[in-house]
Protein backbone atom coordinates (compact mmCIF):
# COMPACT_ATOMS: atom_id res chain seq x y z
CA UNK A 1 0.00 0.00 0.00
CA UNK A 2 1.14 3.43 -0.60
CA UNK A 3 1.52 5.80 2.48
CA UNK A 4 -1.14 8.11 1.91
CA UNK A 5 0.10 12.31 2.71
CA UNK A 6 -1.07 14.83 4.66
CA UNK A 7 -1.94 17.85 3.83
CA UNK A 8 1.21 19.34 5.49
CA UNK A 9 3.68 16.40 3.43
CA UNK A 10 2.33 17.89 0.33
CA UNK A 11 2.04 21.53 0.81
CA UNK A 12 6.56 20.45 1.67
CA UNK A 13 6.43 18.77 -1.84
CA UNK A 14 4.95 21.40 -3.79
CA UNK A 15 6.90 24.05 -2.19
CA UNK A 16 8.58 26.33 -4.93
CA UNK A 17 7.10 26.66 -8.51
CA UNK A 18 3.40 26.77 -9.24
CA UNK A 19 1.26 26.94 -12.64
CA UNK A 20 -2.43 28.50 -11.91
CA UNK A 21 -4.78 25.61 -12.45
CA UNK A 22 -7.93 26.40 -14.37
CA UNK A 23 -10.52 27.29 -12.33
CA UNK A 24 -13.46 25.39 -14.02
CA UNK A 25 -11.12 22.18 -13.15
CA UNK A 26 -11.00 22.92 -9.76
CA UNK A 27 -14.51 23.64 -9.48
CA UNK A 28 -15.57 19.92 -11.02
CA UNK A 29 -13.12 18.33 -8.83
CA UNK A 30 -14.00 19.73 -6.18
CA UNK A 31 -17.79 18.16 -6.89
CA UNK A 32 -16.36 14.65 -6.98
CA UNK A 33 -14.45 14.62 -3.96
CA UNK A 34 -17.83 15.50 -2.58
CA UNK A 35 -19.82 12.61 -4.04
CA UNK A 36 -20.17 9.85 -1.52
CA UNK A 37 -17.57 7.58 -3.11
CA UNK A 38 -14.86 10.01 -5.44
CA UNK A 39 -14.54 8.20 -8.85
CA UNK A 40 -10.75 7.99 -9.44
CA UNK A 41 -11.02 7.59 -12.84
CA UNK A 42 -13.01 10.92 -13.13
CA UNK A 43 -10.74 12.73 -11.02
CA UNK A 44 -7.64 11.27 -13.09
CA UNK A 45 -9.44 12.30 -16.41
CA UNK A 46 -10.08 16.14 -14.97
CA UNK A 47 -6.58 16.52 -13.41
CA UNK A 48 -4.92 15.21 -16.59
CA UNK A 49 -6.78 17.65 -18.52
CA UNK A 50 -4.79 20.96 -16.39
CA UNK A 51 -0.95 20.98 -16.74
CA UNK A 52 -0.42 22.69 -13.21
CA UNK A 53 -1.93 19.87 -11.59
CA UNK A 54 -0.86 17.31 -13.57
CA UNK A 55 2.68 18.45 -12.95
CA UNK A 56 1.76 18.91 -8.92
CA UNK A 57 1.03 15.16 -8.93
CA UNK A 58 3.20 13.77 -11.14
CA UNK A 59 5.84 15.91 -8.80
CA UNK A 60 4.44 14.17 -5.71
CA UNK A 61 4.27 10.47 -6.93
CA UNK A 62 8.27 11.09 -8.30
CA UNK A 63 9.07 12.32 -4.27
CA UNK A 64 11.38 10.28 -2.06
CA UNK A 65 8.24 9.32 -0.30
CA UNK A 66 6.96 6.88 -2.89
CA UNK A 67 10.79 5.71 -3.53
CA UNK A 68 10.29 4.36 -7.20
CA UNK A 69 13.06 2.98 -8.75
CA UNK A 70 12.12 5.02 -12.16
CA UNK A 71 10.29 8.35 -12.48
CA UNK A 72 6.92 8.18 -14.47
CA UNK A 73 4.77 10.57 -16.26
CA UNK A 74 1.91 9.04 -16.76
CA UNK A 75 -1.10 10.71 -15.13
CA UNK A 76 -3.57 7.80 -14.76
CA UNK A 77 -0.91 5.68 -12.99
CA UNK A 78 -0.05 8.49 -10.58
CA UNK A 79 -3.76 8.97 -9.36
CA UNK A 80 -3.68 5.17 -9.03
CA UNK A 81 -0.47 5.14 -7.05
CA UNK A 82 -0.99 8.08 -4.95
CA UNK A 83 -4.88 7.04 -4.03
CA UNK A 84 -7.79 9.08 -3.14
CA UNK A 85 -6.89 10.69 0.33
CA UNK A 86 -3.95 11.91 -0.80
CA UNK A 87 -5.19 13.01 -4.57
CA UNK A 88 -7.78 14.90 -2.66
CA UNK A 89 -5.39 16.32 -0.36
CA UNK A 90 -3.22 18.08 -3.52
CA UNK A 91 -6.35 19.16 -4.91
CA UNK A 92 -7.01 21.40 -1.56
CA UNK A 93 -3.98 22.45 -1.46
CA UNK A 94 -3.50 23.84 -5.37
CA UNK A 95 -7.33 25.31 -4.44
CA UNK A 96 -6.06 27.63 -1.90
CA UNK A 97 -2.91 28.96 -4.01
CA UNK A 98 -5.08 32.36 -4.53
CA UNK A 99 -7.37 34.12 -6.62
CA UNK A 100 -6.56 35.40 -10.39
CA UNK A 101 -7.38 38.10 -12.03
CA UNK A 102 -10.02 38.00 -14.35
CA UNK A 103 -7.56 39.34 -17.34
CA UNK A 104 -5.13 36.85 -16.04
CA UNK A 105 -7.83 33.57 -16.51
CA UNK A 106 -8.70 35.25 -19.99
CA UNK A 107 -5.02 34.83 -21.27
CA UNK A 108 -4.64 31.83 -19.30
CA UNK A 109 -7.04 30.61 -21.53
CA UNK A 110 -5.05 30.47 -24.58
CA UNK A 111 -1.92 28.36 -22.06
CA UNK A 112 -4.91 26.02 -20.96
CA UNK A 113 -6.55 25.43 -24.49
CA UNK A 114 -3.69 24.77 -26.23
CA UNK A 115 -1.38 22.25 -23.64
CA UNK A 116 -4.87 20.27 -23.56
CA UNK A 117 -4.86 20.19 -27.33
CA UNK A 118 -1.48 19.61 -27.66
CA UNK A 119 -1.42 16.63 -25.35
CA UNK A 120 -4.47 14.76 -27.01
CA UNK A 121 -2.86 15.25 -30.41
CA UNK A 122 0.45 14.08 -29.69
CA UNK A 123 -1.08 11.19 -27.71
CA UNK A 124 -3.06 10.73 -31.47
CA UNK A 125 0.24 10.50 -33.01
CA UNK A 126 2.27 8.65 -30.38
CA UNK A 127 -0.09 5.69 -31.52
CA UNK A 128 0.02 6.26 -35.04
CA UNK A 129 3.76 6.76 -35.09
CA UNK A 130 4.96 4.33 -32.40
CA UNK A 131 8.44 6.73 -32.09
CA UNK A 132 7.19 7.34 -28.63
CA UNK A 133 5.09 5.99 -25.91
CA UNK A 134 1.75 7.31 -26.05
CA UNK A 135 1.59 8.31 -22.01
CA UNK A 136 4.64 10.20 -22.04
CA UNK A 137 3.76 11.81 -25.89
CA UNK A 138 1.09 13.18 -23.48
CA UNK A 139 2.67 14.53 -21.26
CA UNK A 140 5.01 16.14 -23.57
CA UNK A 141 1.97 17.90 -25.04
CA UNK A 142 0.82 19.38 -21.83
CA UNK A 143 3.58 20.53 -19.82
CA UNK A 144 5.95 21.68 -23.43
CA UNK A 145 4.72 25.54 -22.83
CA UNK A 146 4.30 25.50 -18.71
CA UNK A 147 6.60 28.43 -18.84
CA UNK A 148 4.36 30.87 -20.97
CA UNK A 149 2.22 30.46 -17.62
CA UNK A 150 5.00 31.42 -15.66
CA UNK A 151 6.27 33.85 -17.55
CA UNK A 152 3.03 35.49 -17.79
CA UNK A 153 2.68 35.60 -14.35
CA UNK A 154 5.80 37.61 -13.66
CA UNK A 155 6.31 39.81 -16.69
CA UNK A 156 2.46 41.82 -17.56
CA UNK A 157 3.57 41.96 -21.47
CA UNK A 158 4.88 38.63 -21.97
CA UNK A 159 2.10 37.82 -24.15
CA UNK A 160 3.24 40.68 -26.70
CA UNK A 161 6.36 39.63 -26.40
CA UNK A 162 5.58 36.13 -27.14
CA UNK A 163 3.27 36.95 -29.98
CA UNK A 164 5.86 38.95 -31.52
CA UNK A 165 8.42 35.90 -31.12
CA UNK A 166 6.67 34.02 -33.06
CA UNK A 167 5.91 36.49 -36.02
CA UNK A 168 10.00 37.28 -36.04
CA UNK A 169 9.90 33.36 -36.40
CA UNK A 170 9.42 34.26 -40.15
CA UNK A 171 13.09 35.86 -40.62
CA UNK A 172 14.53 32.70 -39.48
CA UNK A 173 14.82 33.30 -35.51
CA UNK A 174 13.68 30.95 -33.59
CA UNK A 175 10.46 31.95 -30.89
CA UNK A 176 12.22 32.23 -27.80
CA UNK A 177 14.99 34.84 -29.67
CA UNK A 178 12.70 37.86 -29.08
CA UNK A 179 11.74 36.39 -25.58
CA UNK A 180 15.50 36.13 -24.96
CA UNK A 181 16.15 39.79 -25.44
CA UNK A 182 13.72 40.81 -23.42
CA UNK A 183 13.45 38.84 -20.16
CA UNK A 184 17.26 37.37 -20.66
CA UNK A 185 15.14 34.30 -20.16
CA UNK A 186 12.14 32.25 -21.91
CA UNK A 187 9.35 30.17 -21.68
CA UNK A 188 11.43 26.80 -22.77
CA UNK A 189 14.05 27.41 -20.09
CA UNK A 190 11.72 28.09 -17.56
CA UNK A 191 9.61 25.48 -18.66
CA UNK A 192 12.59 23.23 -18.40
CA UNK A 193 13.05 24.08 -14.74
CA UNK A 194 9.81 23.70 -14.03
CA UNK A 195 9.77 19.72 -15.03
CA UNK A 196 12.67 19.54 -13.48
CA UNK A 197 10.83 21.04 -10.00
CA UNK A 198 8.24 18.54 -10.76
CA UNK A 199 10.48 15.63 -11.30
CA UNK A 200 9.74 14.67 -14.92
CA UNK A 201 12.08 11.96 -16.43
CA UNK A 202 14.93 13.61 -17.61
CA UNK A 203 14.27 13.20 -21.33
CA UNK A 204 11.32 14.88 -21.29
CA UNK A 205 12.60 17.72 -19.46
CA UNK A 206 15.67 17.72 -22.12
CA UNK A 207 12.38 17.81 -24.68
CA UNK A 208 10.92 20.88 -22.55
CA UNK A 209 14.04 22.94 -23.32
CA UNK A 210 14.50 22.43 -26.60
CA UNK A 211 11.11 22.45 -28.24
CA UNK A 212 12.12 26.18 -30.18
CA UNK A 213 15.49 24.64 -31.11
CA UNK A 214 13.80 21.37 -33.00
CA UNK A 215 15.86 23.05 -36.48
CA UNK A 216 19.41 22.57 -35.28
CA UNK A 217 18.53 19.35 -33.56
CA UNK A 218 17.14 17.67 -36.78
CA UNK A 219 20.01 19.38 -39.32
CA UNK A 220 21.89 16.67 -37.23
CA UNK A 221 21.41 13.98 -39.01
CA UNK A 222 24.18 11.96 -36.78
CA UNK A 223 22.45 9.14 -34.65
CA UNK A 224 23.05 11.20 -31.89
CA UNK A 225 19.73 12.36 -30.05
CA UNK A 226 17.60 9.92 -31.43
CA UNK A 227 15.21 9.77 -28.67
CA UNK A 228 14.73 13.37 -28.30
CA UNK A 229 14.05 13.52 -31.88
CA UNK A 230 11.16 11.27 -31.30
CA UNK A 231 9.57 13.20 -28.81
CA UNK A 232 10.09 16.48 -30.59
CA UNK A 233 8.93 15.19 -34.08
CA UNK A 234 5.64 13.99 -32.40
CA UNK A 235 5.27 17.62 -30.48
CA UNK A 236 6.42 19.65 -33.58
CA UNK A 237 3.36 17.92 -35.76
CA UNK A 238 1.03 18.32 -32.90
CA UNK A 239 1.77 22.01 -32.56
CA UNK A 240 1.00 22.47 -36.13
CA UNK A 241 -2.00 20.70 -36.10
CA UNK A 242 -3.42 22.71 -32.88
CA UNK A 243 -2.59 25.82 -34.58
CA UNK A 244 0.14 26.94 -31.54
CA UNK A 245 1.34 29.22 -33.81
CA UNK A 246 -2.45 31.14 -33.70
CA UNK A 247 -3.63 30.31 -30.32
CA UNK A 248 0.20 31.84 -28.17
CA UNK A 249 1.75 33.35 -31.40
CA UNK A 250 -1.87 35.18 -32.67
CA UNK A 251 0.03 34.52 -36.70
CA UNK A 252 -1.71 33.79 -39.81
CA UNK A 253 0.79 31.50 -40.76
CA UNK A 254 3.33 28.81 -38.82
CA UNK A 255 6.65 30.11 -39.22
CA UNK A 256 8.40 27.59 -37.18
CA UNK A 257 6.97 24.34 -39.24
CA UNK A 258 7.40 26.17 -42.42
CA UNK A 259 11.13 26.20 -41.45
CA UNK A 260 11.43 22.51 -39.96
CA UNK A 261 8.97 20.58 -41.69
CA UNK A 262 11.00 18.68 -44.09
CA UNK A 263 13.55 17.73 -41.54
CA UNK A 264 10.60 16.93 -39.28
CA UNK A 265 8.53 14.49 -41.69
CA UNK A 266 11.91 13.31 -43.51
CA UNK A 267 13.14 11.96 -39.68
CA UNK A 268 9.87 10.20 -39.71
CA UNK A 269 9.23 8.88 -42.76
CA UNK A 270 6.31 10.55 -44.20
CA UNK A 271 5.50 12.75 -47.41
CA UNK A 272 4.20 16.03 -47.27
CA UNK A 273 0.76 14.10 -48.54
CA UNK A 274 0.92 11.84 -46.04
CA UNK A 275 1.19 14.17 -43.05
CA UNK A 276 -1.77 16.06 -44.75
CA UNK A 277 -3.62 13.08 -44.77
CA UNK A 278 -2.80 12.31 -41.22
CA UNK A 279 -3.81 15.63 -40.25
CA UNK A 280 -7.19 15.11 -41.84
CA UNK A 281 -8.03 12.33 -39.85
CA UNK A 282 -7.07 13.72 -37.08
CA UNK A 283 -8.82 16.67 -37.12
CA UNK A 284 -12.22 14.81 -38.21
CA UNK A 285 -11.53 12.39 -34.99
CA UNK A 286 -12.57 16.24 -33.18
CA UNK A 287 -9.12 15.30 -31.20
CA UNK A 288 -8.07 18.79 -30.86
Amino acid sequence: MPPELSAEQISQVLQGISVPPQPQIMVDLQMEQYMPEPDLEVIARLISQDPGLSGALIKIVNSPYYGLSNKIASIRRAVTLLGSRTVINLINAQSIKGEMSDDTIVTLNRFWDTAQDVAMTSLTLAKRTAVVAADEAYALGLFHDCGVALMLKRFPDYMRVLEQGYANAGSGQRVVDTENRHFNTNHAVVGYYTAKSWRLPAHLTEAIANHHNALAIFKDVSSRNSQLKNQLAVLKMAEHICASYKVLGNQREDHEWNSISHWVLDYIGLSDYDFEQLKESIRELGVH
